[in-house]
């Protein structure tokens, strides 16, 4: 699969996939895309010290990198799982801006995130620590009940529909504990009824730069 490192509006790295025509973030801004889904309207809003954190595609390590960030600011201890079919590159990661442009300090972290073994629990920080799983969502059995927050970030149903089907999400919902969340920003309508028909409440929420809206979804 090819990959070319591209920059989005904000002036933030992506990867494009040309046989897919797809990003790994948004064009319109990788970096705020990624706050403004999974930290403002995601992590944010829960309100316990500790936190257990699924991201459905790791990817370019985005998500979990800022994550780590707000773990370390306000002293909560977050636990990551972060699933991932087809790993990036080292040698692509190394070209990806994010420490610079959301703190050059995190270096260390980014590196250690991405350079961490896979299958095994990794303490990143004093706050932090990641499970990173190299295996495909359609084969993952999760454990029930154990997560508070689902950062549901696979490639858009136009090029992965797969990955949007009900036996993927109901994955989702059978990992997160009562009234753990999910979140997305994809706003489909297909994807909204299949989360309510699997019992989750459903919100659609303003959308980030480039996108009228997204999704949270509650387990109820």
């Amino acid at each position: 699969m090819q990959r070319k490192v591209m920059l989005t509006d904000d002036g933030s790295s992506t990867i494009y996939i040309p046989e897919m025509d797809e990003n790994y973030h948004s064009s319109h801004g990788a970096i705020q895309e990624a706050r403004h889904v999974f930290l403002k309207n995601g992590l944010e809003t829960l309100a316990q010290k500790g936190i257990s954190v699924f991201e459905m595609g790791f990817g370019t390590g985005l998500n979990a990198l800022l994550t780590a960030q707000f773990s370390m600011r306000h002293h909560i201890k977050i636990k990551y799982h972060g699933i991932e079919a087809f790993p990036v590159e080292m040698a692509m990661v190394d070209t990806l801006n994010y420490v610079e442009k959301i703190d050059p300090d995190l270096a260390t972290v980014f590196s250690k995130m991405h350079q961490c073994d896979w299958g095994s629990t990794e303490v990143i920080s004093d706050c932090f620590s990641l499970l990173k799983i190299h295996q495909k969502i359609e084969d993952f059995i999760p454990e029930m009940g154990t997560i508070d927050i689902v950062y549901f970030d696979a490639f858009g149903p136009r090029a992965q529909l797969e990955m949007w089907e009900t036996s993927v999400l109901s994955k989702m919902h059978a990992m997160l504990k009562p009234n753990g969340i999910l979140v997305t920003y994809c706003a489909r309508g297909q994807f909204k009824r299949d989360l309510k028909a699997l019992g989750f409440e459903v919100e659609s929420l303003p959308g980030p730069p480039g996108k009228r809206e997204m999704t949270r979804a509650i387990k109820k």
